[in-house]
């Protein structure tokens, strides 16, 4: 119920900017921007239809499909809080229903479908497909490969299996930002074991002391974002390539 990336939905229907969406939810233009492409990413499908603009930020509006959600969200609100009208008073089942409606700080949330497990003792590597249908997501583009390396306890808790569509999580900071193209092409067959290394195209670039922030469009339209070095020298439209370890993503089911 206090999800701000509803809320910037919402405001760009209301006012058609992100900017000025931003500012009435009071957060960061970039922020709102991340929201709009995390919602994009579980959603499987464009929410906003975006159009460059100047310093304004340019124009946007909601796709049917960010109609949609908006009308199932405030559903599943007025259904959450007749549930916790009901519950919240009593001395376990109220501290528990808020503990496990959980937001994350990571800021990378893809939709996956686990493709196999490979048990090695007690430890399990999922392997997954990115795209809410294991297909590429948003553009229905074939699925990039990525992996998930957890306990065996995990997986059975879980109840993981092929077919098993999921969340992936991962912080911004464990994601290293390269530059693509031929060179990266190359790189690729020496991949270090339990490390992906995702093809993408940088729509967005914050240059920093510590390193440049970098958001990427994968082939078939998931967001993602990450760090490069310092001085980089990528922009918007530059390929870039992703580079994930397998120990820094974590799963997550969606219970609807």
């Amino acid at each position: 119920m206090a999800d701000k990336r509803i809320d910037i939905l919402r405001q760009i229907g209301a006012c058609g900017s992100i900017s000025q969406a931003a500012r009435a939810v009071g957060v960061s233009y970039k922020a709102a921007w991340q929201a709009v492409d995390t919602l994009t990413n579980l959603a499987g499908t464009p929410l906003v239809a975006r159009a460059v603009g100047g310093a304004g930020g340019g124009g946007a509006q909601l796709t049917e499909a960010g109609h949609q959600l908006l009308a199932a969200a405030d559903a599943m609100a007025q259904a959450r809080g007749a549930v916790l009208s009901r519950w919240q008073a009593t001395p376990h089942a109220g501290p528990a229903l808020a503990r496990l409606a959980v937001r994350t700080s990571m800021r990378n949330q893809l939709p996956c479908v686990v493709e196999r497990l490979l048990v090695q003792g007690q430890i399990v590597g999922v392997q997954l497909r990115l795209g809410a249908d294991g297909v590429g997501g948003v553009g229905g583009a074939d699925g990039a490969v990525l992996a998930s390396r957890i306990t065996r306890e995990s997986a059975e808790l879980l109840d993981l299996q092929p077919g098993l569509a999921v969340q992936a999580l991962c912080k911004a900071t464990a994601v290293r930002v390269e530059r693509g193209g031929r060179l990266a092409s190359a790189a690729a067959g020496a991949n270090a074991p339990g490390t992906h290394r995702l093809p993408a195209k940088a729509t967005r670039v914050v240059r920093g002391e510590s390193g440049d922030e970098v958001s990427a469009e994968l082939v078939g339209g998931l967001q993602m974002v990450g760090f490069a070095a310092p001085g980089s020298g990528l922009r918007a439209g530059s390929p870039v390539v992703l580079v994930v370890e397998d120990n820094a993503v974590v799963l997550a089911l969606a219970e609807v």
